[in-house]
């Protein structure tokens, strides 16, 4: 295999971190574009730059093969649109600009499933569904901005680009799903679920994921399908949301979800909090599950097939889903340990 000079930018996250060590142990040589994030390895450079820093994007990204573009916010709710309009859009162009600039040859995009979601059920979905036309959240918003104009960008100059759709990624080391839930877990507020439980979601451990970016962007050549290609990745096990939280937590030693709230009352609460939040001028990273965009994710259906990342450049996923739960209570145990 090639050795490759790949920046990942947003690389010291849950999925950066987690794609850094995947390139690495490829084979390749990262380096990682990141705003205030901790060194974790010896063997990677780390720059300390603001994605929203065209020049210093570009300075940054000269001699790379390929870059990863994971960089966003993410942020439902329906506030701090320009800063994240900011970060998740124009940071995106902000990598186009440096791939045209220095001719880099490989662009991947972490996208999300959420660019095809009206607030409706998507059965067992493909990439022939068509964007969303209805603003949802500035995240959803701007990632669907981004992705359009990545794919567009693709092969107009020598950058190849393909986009990655994952859908509630988890797994060790995440600091935001989990913690949210379990959070809410410990203060007594997850003895009920919002709907039915009768709809079904998708979910992908990070491996899975990393696997399918590794993959990607080595058959991203020229003349390749993947050129130009956005792609669903989860672990194709659809479950029902709160059946996937309570898993987890009978394993933590807390109680089964048994109770029920209605759809319309759990809507109310959070249009309410995000106007409370909006008023007080809005806050980030402190959603803890509770916007009109997740209670919506929570009582519909919105699981993806994954073929077509299996025809065009031969992904599955390793890990089961049961298999990835089981992983990552062993670690939130561990952690648990050492907070004790």
């Amino acid at each position: 295999m090639e050795k490759r000079n790949i920046l990942v930018t947003g690389g010291c996250g849950f999925i950066g971190r987690n794609l850094v060590n995947g390139f690495v142990e490829a084979g390749h040589n990262v380096t990682v574009l990141d705003l205030g994030g901790k060194p974790f390895r010896d063997d990677v450079t780390f720059l300390n730059i603001n994605i929203c820093d065209q020049e210093a994007v570009i300075n940054a990204c000269e001699g790379m093969d390929t870059i990863v573009h994971n960089a966003s916010i993410v942020h439902t709710k329906h506030n701090q649109e320009s800063i994240i309009w900011d970060v998740n859009y124009k940071g995106s162009l902000h990598v186009m600009e440096a791939c045209r600039v220095h001719g880099i040859p490989r662009l991947v995009y972490i996208s999300s499933a959420s660019a095809v979601y009206e607030g409706e059920d998507i059965a067992n979905g493909d990439e022939t569904l068509p964007y969303s036309s209805i603003s949802q959240a500035p995240y959803a918003d701007s990632k669907i901005q981004a992705e359009k104009e990545i794919l567009a960008f693709s092969g107009t100059t020598v950058t190849q680009c393909c986009a990655i759709r994952p859908h509630v990624v988890f797994g060790a080391g995440d600091n935001r799903f989990m913690p949210a839930i379990l959070q809410k877990a410990k203060e007594g507020k997850l003895k009920r679920a919002i709907g039915n439980r009768d709809k079904l979601s998708d979910f992908t451990y990070v491996s899975n994921l990393v696997d399918a970016v590794v993959m990607a962007e080595e058959k991203l050549v020229a003349g390749s399908p993947v050129c130009g290609q956005a792609y669903f990745i989860t672990n194709g096990e659809p479950m029902a949301f709160f059946d996937f939280i309570e898993k987890v937590l009978l394993q933590l030693g807390y109680p089964a979800i048994t109770g029920k709230v209605p759809y319309w009352l759990a809507y109310s609460v959070a249009a309410i909090a995000e106007g409370i939040d909006t008023l007080k001028g809005g806050t980030l990273n402190a959603e803890n599950g509770l916007t009109r965009f997740s209670v919506r994710y929570m009582v519909t259906h919105h699981y993806f097939s994954i073929e077509k990342a299996l025809r065009d450049f031969g992904w599955k996923p390793k890990v089961s889903l049961e298999e990835g739960i089981q992983l990552t209570v062993a670690a939130l145990k561990q952690d648990q340990v050492k907070a004790a």
